[in-house]
């Protein structure tokens, strides 16, 4: 419970509005609002952007939201520059970052990172020694862990992402991946080079976890966002959007509206935790 509390006390670091302000705003704080805004970054956030874009453009066509990915490093690089309004992490920013670019970020949900196999691989848990030595590249066939007699296929995210980042510091006790890793590029890449491999083992945000991959035990914790919410599930990180300066307009809206209990709804739909939640 203590590292949920932890995560939590964050969002009061950096709260945009008062929570009877966000209570009060809803869609209809879009009303009269026109113009384009453009989110890029981490792809755990995807789902819970895109729904958002879509309840604002279809009460207001005057506004007009693209949701891209690319990861955290793309998100803090492009809302950095300049090229899109909010860049989205899934970690915290960097010290450097927030100088270089002055950064102000908005932590918005909850979400675990679980280590997953194929849904044929008869390995259900790890320990976490296990997990690590498997990255290290120091066990290589599945027998040595209780299943087939088959080389391990290792997948990892590219440099830059949150979901790498939680997973090497959480999962593998800061610890590093195999050169001999394949690398994909975002969550869904990452199920479905696990759901096609019936030797590999990778990584996802709980959120993306579903029937096409089998997420393992790791050190007697199931992962689920019941049990990163009670804390019973540790490897755990903080979802966030970040904005050149403070926001403003049509940015600040859609900020807000994310805070608002239909924002709270999408995110929870989305598998996450509200952070607005206590």
């Amino acid at each position: 419970m203590k590292r949920i509390v932890t995560l939590l006390s964050v969002l009061f670091m950096f709260a945009l509005v008062s929570p009877a302000a966000a209570r009060a705003a809803g869609l209809e704080a879009f009303s009269g609002l026109k113009g384009t805004l453009d989110i890029a970054g981490g792809t755990a956030h995807i789902p819970v952007m895109k729904e958002a874009a879509k309840n604002i453009m279809q009460a207001n066509p005057d506004i007009r939201i693209t949701v891209a990915g690319g990861g955290s490093g793309v998100g803090v690089q492009n809302v950095g520059e300049g090229l899109v309004q909010i860049g989205n992490t899934g970690r915290a920013l960097k010290e450097g970052e927030i100088q270089k670019y002055g950064l102000v970020s908005w932590p918005f949900a909850i979400d675990g990172v679980a280590a997953v196999v194929n849904q044929a691989n008869p390995v259900g848990s790890l320990s976490k020694d296990q997990l690590k030595k498997i990255y290290a590249g120091e066990i290589t066939n599945w027998k040595e862990v209780g299943g087939n007699d088959a080389a391990i296929s290792l997948y990892v995210r590219e440099d830059g992402s949150g979901t790498r980042e939680t997973f090497e510091e959480r999962a593998l006790d800061k610890g590093q991946a195999s050169d001999k890793s394949n690398v994909v590029s975002s969550n869904g890449a990452m199920k479905t080079a696990v759901a096609q491999d019936k030797n590999a083992i990778g990584y996802v945000g709980i959120g993306h976890l579903d029937t096409s991959i089998k997420g393992l035990i790791l050190d007697g914790m199931t992962p689920s966002q019941e049990n990163a919410k009670n804390g019973s599930y540790t490897v755990t990180r903080l979802l966030y959007m970040n904005t050149k300066g403070q926001p403003e307009g049509l940015t600040k809206a859609f900020i807000e509206y994310i805070y608002t209990p239909e924002g709270e709804a999408i995110i929870a739909k989305a598998g996450y935790i509200p952070t607005g939640r206590q």
